[in-house]
This record gives structure tokens, sequence and C-alpha cells, in this order.
């Protein structure tokens, strides 16, 4: 953990509620413990992590180089921070609970930590729903909150994290329709909502309600205007036919009657057929 004098990890018991008092902790990295317990709610009293600090330090030290190495999971691997990766005026700003025991409810206030860049709770045993503002968090590059017990739907303010690269949401029984706005839309691989049963919509195979009727609607208006106009193609021409046939029956018996009451037309007629 960057700037403090903490040393080994904690096998097991609970986070203390002590180490929300630690005002320029930037990584706070737990994964693969024994943890159990909740998440502490005091975690906006980490004044590192909500308040933009980098102009400061550099005006007061310059470019101070790290002198330390720290290795953190990152997308499913691990990347390493060394002396030349990290400049005092530049935070990396991390929390990284995964792999624990933790239960219960992720805090609200933890949308209040707006400089992290990345948040990992994943493979855990936590409840409850995503917080509503978890867009807050404007610069978050990465959310993996996979493999836990989370519900209830996606917040809608997630859409509105510009820079998220990475996100992990599988694995869990959230509801409700997938968003596909904003940045969402180059997130465009299926298995991030994977093992969610209750999710619907964009990239997955379950419609939500009300899709199917649009598309029914939209497929019957669609081929019921084809057949309608075939319908209509057919009536007429089978008019077309009817017409030219009785006209052409009223104009023969017109003729022939003709020729029946006037004789000598009658004459004439048989006389031009037979030189014909």
């Amino acid at each position: 953990m960057a700037n403090n004098n903490l040393f080994d990890s904690i096998p097991s018991g609970i986070i203390p509620q002590q180490w929300c008092n630690l005002p320029y902790l930037h990584i706070l990295d737990l994964a693969n413990n024994n943890i159990s317990g909740a998440i502490p709610n005091c975690l906006h009293d980490l004044t590192s992590l909500v308040y933009d600090e980098s102009s400061m330090a550099a005006t007061l030290f310059g470019e101070k180089r790290y002198a330390e190495q720290t290795t953190l999971m990152d997308k499913g691997g691990e990347r390493e921070y060394g002396n030349n990766l990290i400049y005092i005026y530049i935070y990396i700003n991390i929390i990284d609970l995964s792999r624990n025991n933790l239960i219960g409810e992720i805090p609200e206030v933890i949308t209040s930590l707006i400089q992290l860049i990345a948040l990992n709770f994943s493979w855990n045993q936590l409840t409850g729903s995503i917080p509503k503002k978890i867009g807050n968090i404007t610069g978050l590059e990465r959310l993996d909150l996979s493999n836990n017990n989370l519900s209830g739907p996606i917040p809608k303010s997630i859409s509105s994290l510009n820079f998220l690269s990475h996100l992990n949401l599988s694995h869990n029984n959230l509801s409700e329709r997938i968003l596909s706005r904003n940045q969402l839309q180059t997130l465009d691989d299926s298995s991030i909502y994977a093992d969610n049963p209750l999710l619907c919509g964009f990239l997955l195979p379950t419609k939500c309600p009300g899709d199917e009727d649009h598309t029914s609607n939209s497929s019957t208006s669609g081929g019921g205007g084809s057949e309608d106009n075939g319908a209509k193609n057919d009536n007429e021409m089978l008019w077309f036919y009817v017409s030219m046939g009785s006209g052409f029956l009223v104009g023969l018996c017109g003729v022939c009657f003709t020729l029946w009451i006037k004789e000598s037309w009658r004459q004439v007629y048989f006389r031009f057929v037979g030189i014909a």
C-alpha cells in the first residue's frame, strides 16, 4: 500500500475501520486473502482517493519517483508499477479486495472516491445492488464486480464512465435490460454479462419484455403489407379480365340482336361473310 508503513497481509479477519484514517493511501490491495465481514462504510475518509492531490504534489515535490515496485492484478493478469512507471504527481489509485469472503452490500460511499481508476470486488459474497451513482467515479478505467450475488438492474450512470475500458459483471443475479449507449457501446463482449439469467437485451440471446412484440409487429406489418399489395394486384387483374369479357359479350350480343331485327343488315352481313 502506497505512502504507508504497513507490512505483510491480513490472512483472515475483517478490514479495520482504522484504515479509513490513512489520508495518503492510494493503493488498497488486499486481494487473495481470507478477509470476511463487510466493506467498511468509511472509505470516503480516504481523502487521497476523493480529492485531486496531483497538482499540489507536483508543486511541492517536483518529479520525484517512487523507489519501490508494486504488482497489481489488471484485466485478469499482473502488472508491475515500478520506479520508472509511477511519478509522485501521477497517482495510481486502486482498490482491489478481490478473492476474499466479503459479505454485505457495496457501500454507497464508494462512489465518492472519484480519483479511483480501478475497482475490483470480484470473487466475494457481496449482495444488494450496484450503487446507483457509480458513474460519479468519472476516471474509472477498470471495474470488476464479477462472481458475487449482486442483484437488481445495472445503474444507468455506469454508461457515463467515459474512460471505462474493462468491465466484468458476470456471474451475479443482475436483472433487466443491458445498457448499450456511450462508452458501453465499445464494450461489446457478451462475457461481461455472462451467467446473469435475468439480464436481457443487447449482446444477449434473451430478449427483454416487449422486444418480441416489437419484432413480431414489425414482421407482421411488413409481411402483411406485401400480402395486401399482392391481393390488391390480383383483384385488379381479376376485374380487368371480367370487364374485358363482359364488354366482349355485350358487344357480341348487340351485334347479334341488331342482325336479328334488321333483315337488310342481316342479308348484307351474310353476303359479306359468304364473299369472305
